[in-house]
């Protein structure tokens, strides 16, 4: 229904997704009003960094803003901050604000995102100096923490990778840092047993106490400090604690406004939700990917972009299909490992090891003769090869591969 002579996009959500689908869509040409929504009171910013660059900054230093304050004026973008959107009217078109306000849509994007998942232990809520570590102001609560006087003995409980690029943040801090996982290994649910043996060494030489097969059941809070039971009896003492184990999908605006909801918001091709006037966007949707033939949810910034693109020139009314290969990076340290692909439902790995200074190498993912991803560390060049070989399909002589005596070129890995 037609609100004003102008046509109106509401986006909720004011990160990489949202932010990107704001700007996309000027760029695209839409030339209606365009009201950008988030709870967050900071002006919106790059996430990565939370976990590696903005806990190391010296003290004052902000996190690094996702687009300058004065460009949203720029560009007509009604920036509506530390506002929350409690629910959603399809009907009238209209979405309900946590200060009693009521905004009509023309079309609406829902970049809802994720938040941290934490679970019900035991004398949590007494705990003391408890955090995940989602947004700018976990950064804060943790940074404050640790200049106290009390002590710097940090227990981060889950080993994937936020938990394990906290962990390495952390340690440059001065922190005596242990970590819990309750896998048999970190990394376990995304990586094989030769790179969480890697990481696993990496951070013990750096001073990391990495602890497997630990399975937290309950806090116990002491005059100045929290202690961490384990299922198997063993207790820590903590100063600081950080949650990293994983996250629950902001869904419940979506369902509430009777979406179609999935293992996320299921979208089509064109981001386009169950309301063909509603999209969604990053890391809250359910996709089909069109390479790997299956429905996936991805939590990384290249989907964020690359969907709120998608769905800027749909809502112009353009032709827009995301097809994109998924990528994801981490930097632990002074090691930068880059992922391309998707290796679920691999069965066979191949190792290849680079001569040089310091570690390099790559593992690449196979589902009979067809590469699926590339975990490279250390290695651009590992992760662009295996980015062109994923997008083409062409088949790759696996034993030449292996061989680092054989150069890395992409005519040389040709069957």
């Amino acid at each position: 229904m037609p609100h004003d002579e102008a046509p109106t996009c509401l986006i909720v959500g004011a990160s990489h997704a949202g932010v990107g689908c704001a700007f996309e869509l000027r760029r695209q040409g839409w030339t209606g009003r365009i009201v950008l929504i988030d709870r967050d009171p900071h002006l919106p910013y790059h996430r990565p960094p939370l976990s590696k660059t903005c806990l190391t900054a010296e003290a004052g230093s902000d996190h690094s803003p996702l687009r300058a304050a004065d460009s949203y004026a720029k560009d007509a973008i009604d920036l509506r901050l530390g506002v929350s959107v409690t629910s959603v009217d399809r009907e009238r078109s209209l979405v309900l604000l946590d200060n009693g306000e009521n905004l009509p849509y023309d079309k609406l994007v829902l970049a809802t995102g994720a938040r941290p998942l934490i679970p019900p232990f035991p004398g949590l809520d007494a705990a003391r100096h408890v955090f995940p570590l989602r947004t700018a102001a976990d950064v804060a609560g943790i940074r404050a923490a640790l200049s106290e006087d009390h002590g710097k003995r940090v227990v981060v409980i889950g080993g994937g990778y936020i938990g394990l690029e906290t962990a390495a943040s952390l340690r440059k801090l001065g922190a005596e840092v242990t970590v819990l996982e309750r896998e048999e290994r970190i990394l376990a649910r995304v990586t094989t047993p030769t790179m969480s043996a890697f990481f696993a060494q990496l951070h013990a030489d750096h001073g990391v106490k990495i602890l497997t097969g630990k399975t937290v059941s309950g806090f116990r809070t002491g005059d100045t400090h929290s202690i961490v039971h384990c299922a198997d009896g063993d207790e820590f003492a903590a100063d600081v604690v950080v949650i990293g184990v994983g996250i629950r999908v902001n869904v419940e605006l979506a369902r509430q406004a009777g979406l179609e909801v999935s293992d996320g918001i299921c979208v089509d091709a064109s981001a386009r939700t169950s309301d063909e006037n509603i999209y969604a966007i990053g890391d809250c949707t359910y996709h089909h990917n069109p390479r790997y033939d299956r429905f996936v949810r991805l939590e990384s910034v290249q989907n964020a972009t690359d969907q709120g693109r998608v769905a800027a020139a749909a809502i112009v009314g353009k032709e827009a299909v995301y097809d994109a290969i998924p990528w994801f990076w981490s930097d632990q340290y002074d090691v930068k490992l880059q992922i391309v692909g998707l290796s679920a439902g691999y069965d066979r790995a191949v190792l290849r090891e680079e001569a040089g200074q310091g570690p390099k190498f790559s593992i690449w993912y196979f589902a009979g003769d067809t590469l699926l991803a590339v975990d490279a560390v250390n290695n651009a060049k590992a992760y662009v090869i295996g980015t062109k070989f994923i997008q083409s399909g062409a088949p790759i002589n696996r034993e030449k591969l292996a061989d680092s005596t054989v150069p890395l070129r992409p005519a040389n890995l040709m069957r």
